[in-house]
């Protein structure tokens, strides 16, 4: 192999192990006010929605490799920031209907969950009969 291509890949190899080192915003801070919901809900959104959705994210393996793990930890935040199934109680009522009947529009529109998530998580994709659960749950009075 020529020496620029050693030199090369030796700084390619250096970067990848000094990304590893950089601080990263990874973390589960404790449940405030989690929404209660019914079990069959529950047990929907713990497989499909709490990993971005919530304090209660379950971190893979690739989340603890950079870049991976910057793009998983972004959209792990931005998914908290639009919807923390564990902040529920500290948003006024008016603001959970809302989100609650978004909630259902993403869904039925397909965009929830995501699709990248969905590659790598593929029991998270949702059934039909899933879908009539959440319909059910997201357009009764709460």
């Amino acid at each position: 192999m020529e020496l620029k291509k050693k030199i090369l890949l030796l700084s390619f190899a250096g970067l990848f192990v000094l990304m590893q080192v950089i601080p990263n915003g990874r973390s589960n801070p404790p449940a405030k006010g989690a929404i209660k919901l019914p079990k069959n809900v529950e047990v929907i959104f713990k497989k499909a929605c709490y990993d971005c959705h919530s304090n209660e994210t379950r971190w893979p393996w690739y989340s603890y490799i950079a870049p991976i793990s910057w793009w998983v930890i972004y959209d792990v935040n931005e998914g908290r920031e639009e919807l923390n199934f564990s902040t529920w109680k500290q948003l006024s009522p008016k603001k959970q209907k809302k989100l609650i009947e978004e909630c259902w529009e993403e869904v039925e529109k397909a965009h929830m969950p995501l699709k990248a998530y969905i590659w790598t998580h593929p029991e998270a994709k949702l059934t039909q009969k899933e879908k009539d659960i959440i319909k059910a749950w997201a357009t009764t009075k709460h």
